[in-house]
């Protein structure tokens, strides 16, 4: 499992450009084509499921959907707590529909001059459809697309405002490039970006299970110095941790062996010791996600978009 996620990291380096998306900024956007599909995200099956219903089998069937009085479009609008994987699997589903990939990030899009912001969006739109097929992602959404009705600042309204009409311009522009957006708060963005056509495709991402954090703390472990270990049973001991806790975990546990290794001066292995104890000396960051989303979802979601989270919390035991 280490060398094929090895294997994939080496593709995608080889297969990275950098795409300069304003004449008058210095900024770059990363642009690649993934070689990761959903054969590539363990686990995850219903999450797959329904963007397969909702985003990728129109695209591909068009005929069968347009029977139905369906037609392909719209925007995937990922969520859930935070180091879930929401970037892996945008990046799969661009590699499920042989698409390049756009990561875009608030930093790379902000300047100090009024109106830049907003050109230099247009701008990544613009070099989107000169690569289409093409996928933007557009990671921490609410940061950009948030509620105008919140926003003290002129500019910011105006980028919500430019967002809106890049996305309407999808509709009426462009047929091989889509939008996914990635958000642990999507209570807190535009209602009018909701709306048909725009980020109507809403899926959960849940915290990874006991299978998935198994093979995550594999692939962490990968290549350092290690006693035999039961993964599957520190899998079993750290319910509702996400991928970046695992990650924090493992390099606990790492810091335990090295001042071992400085105290003996010979190199000691991490043990089923060490990543107990860093396991137990944390709680599963996603829980007060859970405690955010649930107050959301029971008392202010009218159209129960968010019904999905409690009953989540509900099967898992989530108080």
């Amino acid at each position: 499992m280490a060398d094929e996620h090895d294997e994939l990291a080496e593709k995608r380096r080889k297969n990275l450009k950098l795409i300069q998306f304003s004449k008058e900024d210095d900024a770059l956007i990363e642009s690649d084509k993934p070689k990761e599909t959903f054969a590539d995200v363990g686990g995850l099956e219903d999450v797959k499921k329904k963007i397969r219903m909702n985003f990728i089998l129109p695209l591909q069937q068009p005929e069968l959907f347009a029977a139905y009085g369906k037609e392909a479009g719209g925007s995937l609008l990922l969520y859930g707590p935070p180091g879930c994987g929401k970037t892996f699997l945008a990046r799969a589903v661009a590699g499920e529909i042989e698409a390049n990939f756009m990561h875009i990030e608030l930093q790379a899009i902000l300047a100090m001059y009024v109106g830049q912001s907003e050109n230099n969006l247009h701008n990544i739109f613009a070099k989107a459809r000169e690569n289409k097929p093409c996928v933007i992602f557009i990671d921490e959404l609410d940061a950009m697309g948030g509620s105008r009705h919140q926003m003290r600042q002129h500019h910011d309204r105006m980028l919500v405002n430019q967002l809106l009409l890049e996305l309407d311009g999808l509709q009426a522009e462009n047929d091989q490039v889509f939008v996914i957006g990635a958000t642990n708060t999507p209570w807190y963005l535009d209602s009018a970006l909701r709306r048909p056509g725009r980020f109507n495709h809403l899926v959960f991402v849940p915290p990874p299970a006991e299978a998935e954090r198994e093979t995550i703390l594999g692939l962490k472990l990968a290549g350092k110095p290690v006693e035999p270990l039961n993964l599957s049973r520190l899998a079993g001991e750290t319910k509702f941790f996400s991928g970046a806790d695992l990650e924090q975990v493992v390099s606990d546990a790492v810091e335990m062996a090295m001042e071992r290794t400085f105290e003996t001066g010979e190199i000691q292995p991490i043990t089923a010791g060490d990543l107990r104890q860093a396991a137990k000396s944390r709680k599963a960051t996603t829980l007060e996600w859970f405690a955010t989303a649930k107050n959301y979802a029971t008392f202010s979601d009218v159209n129960r978009d968010y019904q999905v989270v409690l009953d989540y919390a509900k099967k898992h035991g989530i108080k």
